[in-house]
């Protein structure tokens, strides 16, 4: 989780807040930076109250956990990345690798705990249904992140980029990396400097 946490902070900082502000400036940024932000705030505190608050647990912690709670945390997570993916298609004409890699990363821990909880309480046919669904949401976020802005302006592309972005940064600090340091310990920082140099790395070569 710390490695994946270093990834997808490169990512956000050079796959789209750079990229937000050369398309859109300042203004773009900020907008979008703050309207991403408060939204993944209040998405996450409303999914606190029904109990997906661990869901980012690499434990199996969700027993409790209602399955909508976390099939809402798993979507509300996962959008946001998404729409990147798509957007990064519109934009380059390809998936990045360094996007790709931490979406990849920073959701198996979430995947692993929900699907253990869940089998707690759950039928094996109902957890495939609900990551089916989960899937399906996120891939037609993606596909809304490259059809639906197909001709959009700079400054829309640009305020959705950094939207994108500040739901990202928001999940990493308020769930993810938390999370990473409770269960791996001090050695996390050197792991999410190691994720981030190499996503960093990666971009310079596409």
């Amino acid at each position: 989780m710390g490695f994946g946490a270093g990834v997808l902070i490169s990512a956000l900082a050079f796959e789209l807040t750079e990229e937000a502000f050369r398309l859109g400036g300042a203004d773009a940024v900020t907008i979008g930076l703050a309207a991403g932000a408060l939204a993944y705030f209040v998405g996450n505190r409303q999914l606190v109250t029904r109990g997906a608050k661990q869901r980012m647990s690499a434990g199996g912690e969700q027993a409790g956990a209602s399955a909508t709670a976390l099939l809402l945390g798993a979507v509300l997570d996962g959008i946001p990345e998404s729409a990147v993916i798509g957007i990064s298609v519109l934009e380059g004409g390809s998936v990045g690798i360094p996007v790709l890699a931490a979406v990849f990363i920073s959701n198996l821990p979430e995947a692993f705990s929900s699907s253990a909880g869940m089998s707690r309480g759950h039928t094996r046919r109902h957890i495939l249904v609900t990551w089916g669904a989960v899937v399906l949401a996120c891939g037609l976020a993606a596909a809304i992140g490259y059809g639906a802005l197909d001709g959009a302006s700079g400054n829309t592309i640009g305020l959705i980029q950094a939207f994108a972005a500040g739901a990202v940064l928001t999940m990493l600090a308020d769930t993810m990396m938390p999370e990473a340091f409770k269960k791996g310990g001090t050695a996390v920082g050197l792991l999410t400097t190691l994720g981030f140099a190499l996503a960093y790395l990666l971009s310079t070569l596409e």
